[in-house]
């Protein structure tokens, strides 16, 4: 069965949604220390948050590249990463969402929160033919997010090591082993229709997990 083209996949229980995100020790250390966001984190600068695990691997190569030298699994409430999917504008024009450009342009400005579309990445990192949701969070958002959405923070640079590592050596049934399990996260039917998703999913039994 193939997948739609545009849906978000991820970690999540009844009450939280796991997204990931990768800093330099200076960071990420210390945020991992207090189980939320501290200096010399900045609020006044755009946050992406990316649900997607392998897309994460993607952006920092496994945790190699300079300032994303740590992985962090984040997380958050549902309910927060919905306020921000509810606010949310995307980054770029879409003709049959925006009716015009100067509605758009207005909108990425007034709204706290981007998002975007972009190519899912497998196991090797190359390109899928569908895409995942980055977020991008500002203002508002940025301020909910340290204060009010954190749940956990964990240091998973350990993990992605060991997959890498896993990779190199030519074992990718093993590396495969340590990915986390993302599934269709299910969006309001308003929130996916704002988003252009493909499929919003539905309410399914949560495992806990």
């Amino acid at each position: 069965m193939s997948v739609p083209a545009r849906q978000i996949r991820a970690r999540y229980t009844a009450d939280t949604i796991t997204v990931y995100q990768a800093y330099s020790p200076q960071i990420a250390l210390p945020a991992v220390a207090a189980g939320r966001f501290v200096a010399p984190f900045r609020r006044d600068r755009m946050t992406w948050i990316k649900p997607s695990f392998l897309w994460m691997m993607y952006r920092c190569g496994w945790a190699t590249k300079p300032g994303q030298e740590h992985v962090l699994s984040i997380d958050i409430s549902r309910e927060g990463f919905e306020w921000a999917l509810a606010r949310a504008c995307l980054s770029h024009y879409d003709r049959d969402l925006h009716g015009d450009r100067k509605a758009w342009s207005r909108q990425l400005k007034a709204s706290p929160v981007r998002v975007q579309w972009d190519p899912e990445r497998s196991l090797q990192l190359k390109a899928l033919p569908y895409r995942s949701l980055q977020v991008g969070l500002s203002g508002e958002a940025v301020d909910r997010y340290v204060d009010d959405w954190v749940v956990a923070v964990t240091d998973i640079t350990a993990t992605v090591q060991r997959v890498r590592e896993l990779l190199r050596a030519g074992d990718e049934h093993a590396a495969a082993a340590h990915l986390p399990i993302e599934r269709v996260y299910p969006l309001p039917a308003q929130i996916a229709a704002s988003l252009n998703a493909t499929d919003g999913g539905m309410p399914e039994q949560q495992d806990g997990h």
